[in-house]
């Protein structure tokens, strides 16, 4: 969430620093998550996966573009930040 919607909610939203959260900051319900994420495959018209098995296509997807296999498959070691930067960038090439 951005700066300007957190300072509109003002006390109403409380922020735990998560990467995706409800507009009032707190976590998402999985049973929620899991049902847009189904409608979403739905509308995309493309084959049904578990919402986890994105981590799987999201390695997969960098790999084939050459992502040094370090910083797909180790999640919990710390990566030199160049190569997050390459992430990032092969990332826009696959999404593009």
């Amino acid at each position: 969430m951005h700066s300007k919607e957190k300072l509109r909610l003002g006390p109403a939203y409380e922020d735990f620093n998560l990467v995706a959260c409800t507009q009032h900051g707190t976590s998402l319900n999985p049973a929620n998550v899991r049902r847009t994420f189904n409608r979403l495959i739905k509308v995309a018209d493309v084959p049904k996966i578990r919402f986890h098995d994105l981590r799987h296509t999201h390695a997969t997807l960098l790999l084939s573009k050459g992502v040094n296999v370090k910083v797909t498959l180790d999640t919990y070691s710390h990566v030199l930040p160049t190569m997050q930067e390459e992430v990032i960038r092969r990332l826009n090439e696959i999404i593009k």
